[in-house]
């Protein structure tokens, strides 16, 4: 028995999907088609085969879309698999019609919204493909019922097809608790992409504004937009930001926080967020699906308003003013919720269930 797996990410697909694969590996072969950006020679060692895929993964330009719709159905004629699993938009679209075309048992997971539903036009075009990629569907995967009731709502599937997860969970032996920091400077740590739909324009302001009265620094992990050059230069050169670029492993930086934030725009469910709270740190996120759910409010973290830098600015505010201790008991109450809701073990055998009946 044969699975083909589509994504538009290898690193992301091995970051968060390996201990899934590792269990699919037990009674599949897994053939993996996907753009090679990292991670593709560990996914070869586990014994999976990869095929190379080119994914325009912003762009919406019809004749490279196009493109990849004629890529699939040859990558899909040629490898023959009996059950087909894809990843973010473009994969769950192109990849979902020819398997519907070709009655190959399909399972699609909707990471989250993106932009594509910001814009209203744009949203009724993906909601059209979205309808017609998933007629004949098994099962489609979300991170977080909000994203599931949107879809809901637009009658894109119904009801029983619906699975809802608990993300990707977060493997709670590679991140595990570490002991709260003791330094006194309060280091609050950004990690993602730098760019608007995460809020950092929020993030900035909030920070810039708290920095005049407390002993505080911002940590960022991570690329940053072009548009964004300059402003981290400048925040750097102030002394505000520490800025120390992409990592591998992002671990030793959750362990030197004392907080952990996130002011994003949308999300599935942010592997960020649950990654900090196994680590043992709080963590302060907007009030939207792919992000509350990681909170307990004044339990473990607090929840701001999307957009709202002055609501965001009380709130890291209100964290630095806690008493050392308190500080360290959220970030234990975020373990604990992980290890109770996030076990990426219990996920990955969730998952399993619905695939292979």
């Amino acid at each position: 028995m044969k699975i083909l797996i589509v994504t538009n990410h290898s690193y992301m697909l091995y970051q968060f999907r390996r201990e899934f694969i590792e269990m699919l590996l037990k009674d599949y072969e897994v053939v993996i088609s996907t753009p090679c950006v990292g991670h593709e020679d560990d996914l070869k060692e586990m014994g999976c085969k990869i095929i190379d895929t080119y994914v325009d993964r912003r762009g919406i330009d019809p004749f490279k879309d196009y493109k990849l719709l004629k890529n699939y159905n040859a990558i899909i004629e040629n490898e023959k698999p009996d059950k087909v699993i894809t990843y973010s938009i473009k994969p769950n679209i192109y990849a979902g019609m020819i398997c519907q075309h070709r009655h190959i048992s399909y399972y699609t997971n909707v990471q989250g919204l993106g932009t594509a539903f910001q814009s209203s036009s744009l949203a009724k075009l993906v909601t059209f493909l979205y309808k017609r990629a998933f007629k004949e569907v098994k099962t489609v995967f979300f991170e977080n019922k909000g994203n599931a009731d949107l879809f809901l709502q637009k009658k894109i599937i119904p009801i029983k097809k619906i699975k809802i997860l608990n993300g990707a969970g977060v493997n709670l032996n590679y991140h595990q608790y570490y002991p709260y920091p003791t330094e006194k400077k309060i280091h609050f740590l950004f990690v993602g992409r730098i760019m608007k739909e995460k809020g950092v324009d929020e993030l900035f302001n909030a920070f810039e504004k708290l920095h005049k009265n407390y002993d505080v620094v911002l940590d960022i992990v991570g690329f940053f937009e072009d548009e964004y050059r300059d402003k981290v230069n400048q925040l750097v050169n102030d002394g505000l930001v520490y800025f120390h670029g992409f990592q591998q492993d992002v671990r030793p930086y959750y362990q030197k926080a004392h907080c952990v934030v996130l002011p994003s725009y949308h999300e599935g469910m942010s592997n960020v967020l649950l990654e900090a709270c196994a680590i043992g740190r709080p963590i302060i996120t907007s009030n939207i699906p792919g992000c509350k759910e990681a909170v307990d409010e004044n339990n473990n973290g607090y929840l701001v308003n999307v957009k709202d830098s002055e609501d965001l600015y009380l709130k890291m505010k209100q964290f630095v003013e806690l008493e050392e201790i308190q500080k360290e008991e959220m970030g234990k109450n975020g373990r604990i919720k992980m290890e109770k809701e996030f076990n990426k073990e219990d996920i990955v055998k969730e998952t399993l269930e619905s695939v292979i009946v």
